[in-house]
């Protein structure tokens, strides 16, 4: 069997959320964390018929962002451990993220991150099988 050449990410990285209409976002390569995360506030679990929802408000004015709300299929809710080993529940959506002008499919945490200084992290679940990460440089994907 052939090894696929994985493509090298740096430990930052600028990404775009298409399906979110979020471009140019900072991104920081966690490969301590598991599960990827974007920031958001106004997260709630919200129930349509027999379907249950996740409805958010990604990012904001902290990171430039004007977004109004977004109502996503809920996927799975996960109990994570967070950066000073607490753990919490949050929920997890389904989307697609854009590094190299190629699109993959991510499982994405929502969690308010206003205390941090990157909104999105990119885990370990996201990074395997797909990139090297170099940690001696950073937003390769846009060079």
């Amino acid at each position: 069997m052939a090894a696929v050449a994985l493509k090298t990410i740096g430990w930052k990285e600028t990404v775009d959320l298409p399906d979110l209409g979020l471009y140019g976002i900072s991104a920081k390569v966690d490969t301590g964390a598991r599960t990827s995360v974007v920031h958001c506030s106004a997260i709630q679990l919200v129930k349509k018929g027999r379907k249950q929802y996740v409805e958010f408000r990604p990012l904001d004015d902290r990171f430039g962002s004007q977004h109004t709300h977004f109502t996503l299929p809920f996927h799975s809710e996960r109990r994570i451990r967070n950066s000073f080993g607490q753990e919490e529940n949050r929920y997890v959506i389904n989307t697609k993220i854009r590094l190299f002008n190629e699109m993959h499919a991510i499982e994405l945490s929502l969690r308010d991150r206003s205390g941090m200084e990157f909104p999105v992290l990119l885990g370990r679940s996201f990074i395997r099988k797909k990139f090297l990460v170099d940690v001696s440089r950073a937003n390769l994907s846009k060079k």
